[in-house]
């Protein structure tokens, strides 16, 4: 679903750079971002752990792409071990209209026999990324507190095996960490540009 396209862009030659400036400028509008998430919302939020994930996305598209867009949610089962990272979901989004568009991403939960006992309360990551052909631009992360809803010893701390029933999920919704990473939009040419990153 989208929105009423943005007033378009001024037409490159309407700058008129210096003949000395073409060059450079040729290389910025290749790595210039065309895709920019305008506000994420997370839906549904406090909710069970086994509920999915919502995520309301509002992005503005620039320009025509060639390719679609690739949306991706990652939950961090635990800090020390990336092999425990869960992909909720993944899809492919397009084509996309030039404008501003929206629409709700919602994911599987993760699965908790994948999580070490250890980790599955407390407090964790989930990553909502965006890709295009193959290269990730923008990565927002959430902190995502995990707790049992009934009360129970401190000492002796929650059953074992958990109630995943009982457990309620609470994401940090106003307190993102948003990544953004250099592409070339253009090719599939590999450049240095996109191992920097610029953190919002």
């Amino acid at each position: 679903h989208s929105c009423a396209p943005v007033s378009s862009l001024a037409p490159a030659s309407a700058l008129c750079p210096p003949r000395s400036t073409l060059r450079r400028a040729t290389v910025l509008t290749t790595t210039m971002a065309l895709v920019n998430v305008v506000n994420m919302v997370v839906l549904d939020n406090p909710t069970a752990f086994g509920n999915p994930f919502q995520f309301e996305i509002t992005f503005e598209c620039l320009q025509q792409l060639e390719d679609d867009l690739e949306w991706k949610v990652v939950y961090v089962g635990s800090a020390e071990d990336s092999a425990c990272d869960q992909v909720l979901d993944e899809i492919l989004v397009g084509p996309v209209p030039v404008g501003v568009n929206k629409f709700v991403l919602q994911s599987d939960p993760p699965d908790p026999k994948v999580i070490p006992s250890k980790d599955v309360l407390g407090v964790t990551v989930v990553l909502v990324t965006c890709s295009y052909r193959e290269k990730e631009f923008i990565r927002v992360g959430y902190y995502v507190n995990n707790e049992y809803s009934e009360e129970f010893d401190p000492e002796t701390g929650p059953p074992h095996p958990l109630e995943m029933s009982k457990v309620v999920r609470t994401i940090l919704a106003d307190k993102p960490r948003v990544t953004r990473f250099p592409i070339n939009w253009t090719s599939n040419s590999e450049e240095g540009e996109t191992k920097d990153m610029q953190t919002k």
